[in-house]
């Protein structure tokens, strides 16, 4: 895939399986990367971030209730151009002007129960043996993909992933100079510092660390990476937030209504 300044690009694997229980009020209607932000579903929000860069094969990990997400993209283009029905003949449908994103899209059944890690194994026959982008269907932010791209190329290793300095609710990361992920652990409730954000880019050989669908990724592949030290970190200082809770939403709705979402780059 030739995109962004004519560079090559790799897919975007988005993990889009997951119940979302502490979002329950609208997850429990629809995944929770189907969780609307202006009229249209998050998900559809990190995909316009990476294509704006060029990135525009995408592979979405779907579990639970996945129809709805395939639903939404065989609708895409009804959705979003003026349309035409001829009951006169035969109910014939004519799109006219359509505004489709340039996209290359595969949904996956990566079964409903089946954790992180295992999700991204599953859809090795989509991926190929080539490096690919991997994050999670619930965050955005306003990263420089092609710096991200660039800093995993320098270093060699097989991990890289997005640091981000909030005080959170997720996997903390002690990072050494240079970006060197020490260690990768799950958090106390007095971290603060650097979080894993998603935004990551793997290699192939990630499918050999990761054992199977009870594997969670965070809790397994990351922490035997960082031990081994091919977990690496890109240090992003801009806006990232992950819609986890009713509260995110409304935040992110507000930012959006207002016109200065920071992570509308397109």
């Amino acid at each position: 895939m030739v995109g962004y300044e004519g560079k090559r690009y790799m897919k975007v694997v988005i993990l889009a399986g997951g119940l979302g229980t502490r979002i329950s009020e609208e997850s429990h209607l629809r995944p929770k990367p189907m969780v609307e932000i202006g009229g249209l579903p998050i998900l559809w929000h990190i995909m316009k971030i990476y294509s704006h860069y060029g990135f525009h094969e995408f592979v979405i990990c779907a579990g639970y209730r996945q129809w709805l997400i395939k639903e939404f993209f065989a609708d895409y283009a009804l959705r979003t151009s003026d349309v035409t029905f001829d009951f006169s003949n035969g109910g014939d449908l004519r799109v006219h002007g359509s505004t489709s994103e340039p996209w290359k899209v595969t949904v996956v059944d990566t079964g409903r129960n089946t954790m992180t890690g295992g999700r991204v194994k599953r859809v090795r026959p989509f991926v190929g043996d080539e490096a690919f982008m991997l994050t999670y269907g619930d965050g955005v932010a306003d990263v420089d993909v092609p710096a991200l791209l660039a800093f995993h190329r320098s270093h060699g290793k097989m991990v890289t992933l997005t640091g981000v300095n909030v005080t959170q609710r997720f996997g903390v990361l002690d990072v050494l100079q240079g970006g060197e992920i020490a260690s990768f652990r799950e958090k106390h409730d007095s971290d603060k510092g650097v979080i894993n954000g998603g935004f990551m880019v793997m290699e192939p050989e990630i499918f050999t660390v990761i054992k199977g669908d009870a594997e969670v990724l965070e809790e397994g592949a990351l922490e035997t990476l960082a031990r081994q030290g091919e977990l690496m970190a890109y240090r992003h200082p801009g806006f990232w937030e992950c819609m986890d809770t009713q509260r995110d939403r409304s935040h992110l709705e507000a930012l959006w209504e207002s016109g200065e979402a920071p992570w509308k780059l397109w």
